[in-house]
């Protein structure tokens, strides 16, 4: 065995080994450090100790012959030199370089890889989490939260998704002020999803991508509940801005709830399914998040610094405060918008053409649409 390799050279290719998830990994590298558990697994001197039997249920002598294969085929200084060339960081647990907020967690990873700046990681951090498949409504929000919060300097944590994850590092990178967090299912090397590679290129220069998983590392399905655990451990709060009733988000609720974080969620429309799984948490005792000024009394920042988070768009005059809140935060046709406000045509449609006028609504195919805030 080579005996002039760090740590995280092991840690890495323990992480990479076949059918090695997050416990189990956990398990070896507190019981035998990163170096002792590869040469345990190389020779099959796990076998006998109860805590890793019970890890590898329920087939532990199918997975002892496919580590002690994989261990005997793999060229640990390699796979180092390889992280190496790619400016991938690695801090297996225990290291000085292991991020701080993972240290004392519940479930911490073994091993972190990290591309960008690890210092990131540090002051107040709020997870922003929600749907692929979100309305104008909950993207707008999303953006606008992480524009916020970021120019308070707030650091945005978030899982690089479509929809609402993407939204809220967008915005976060809009403010360009506190870096932003990516924690990801896959290798630091494969982008995923394809369409964010932009954005997982920004958050790599601007702030951290971090993850469990070694270069070449595939986006399978169940490193994502594994990802979902990072992000609430990292966050002081956790923020769902939409979501059905099942799902990601949802799992990341409730590993934020078994770390005791407080959890916020934006209200949607109760006929929005995309809103179910959040109006269901407000209904559960979620608090509930109409601004980041919310937010930010929560991480316990002035309430000064709240008040400089103010809407740059022209109050509207009564009578157009009051069509807002007869619009609500569904798309309404004009006909239907006529309906209920018992309102003529004309005196909605120079109501309406104010409010987009000021950057209050958008108009969409005869359709309008409530926004959440423009730029400023």
């Amino acid at each position: 065995m080579t005996t002039d390799l760090p740590p995280e050279a092991w840690a890495a290719a323990l992480a990479g080994l076949p059918r090695m998830g997050p416990s189990r990994l956990l398990t070896l590298v507190r019981r035998w450090g990163p170096a002792g558990a590869w040469e345990c697994l190389r020779r099959r001197g796990w076998m006998s100790d109860r805590a890793m039997l019970v890890a590898t249920r329920p087939s532990p002598e199918e997975i002892a012959d496919a580590w002690s294969a994989a261990t005997a085929r793999t060229d640990v200084a390699a796979v180092w030199q390889r992280h190496i060339e790619a400016r991938v960081g690695v801090a297996a647990l225990g290291s000085p370089a292991y991020p701080a907020p993972l240290i004392d967690d519940i479930e911490p990873p073994g091993v972190v890889f990290t591309r960008g700046d690890p210092g990131a990681i540090c002051g107040p951090r709020v997870a922003i989490v929600g749907t692929r498949g979100a309305s104008r409504y909950g993207l707008d929000f999303a953006y606008e939260l992480g524009r916020e919060l970021a120019g308070a300097g707030v650091a945005i944590v978030s899982g690089l998704a479509l929809g609402i994850d993407a939204a809220a590092h967008a915005g976060a990178l809009a403010a360009a002020t506190a870096p932003p967090i990516a924690v990801v299912g896959s290798g630091l090397d494969v982008v995923y999803p394809r369409r964010n590679l932009s954005l997982w290129r920004e958050v790599e220069r601007r702030g951290v991508l971090l993850g469990e998983a070694p270069l070449g590392c595939a986006p399978e399905r169940w490193r994502f509940p594994a990802r979902n655990r990072i992000i609430a451990a990292i966050a002081d709060v956790v923020v769902v801005v939409e979501s059905r009733d099942t799902g990601g988000s949802m799992h990341t609720v409730t590993e934020a709830q078994r770390r005791g974080r407080t959890v916020f969620a934006a209200p949607g429309s109760v006929r929005s399914a995309t809103s179910s799984g959040t109006n269901g948490l407000l209904r559960d005792g979620a608090q509930v998040v109409c601004d980041a000024g919310d937010v930010l009394v929560a991480l316990g920042l002035s309430s000064a610094l709240c008040r400089t988070l103010h809407d740059p768009r022209p109050a509207p005059a009564p009578y157009d405060a009051a069509l807002l809140d007869a619009l609500g935060w569904a798309p309404v046709s004009l006909a239907g918008l006529a309906e209920r406000t018992q309102m003529s045509l004309g005196q909605l449609s120079l109501g309406l053409n104010r409010l987009c006028g000021q950057g209050w609504l958008a108009e969409r195919s005869g359709w309008f649409e409530r926004v959440a805030r423009t730029e400023p």
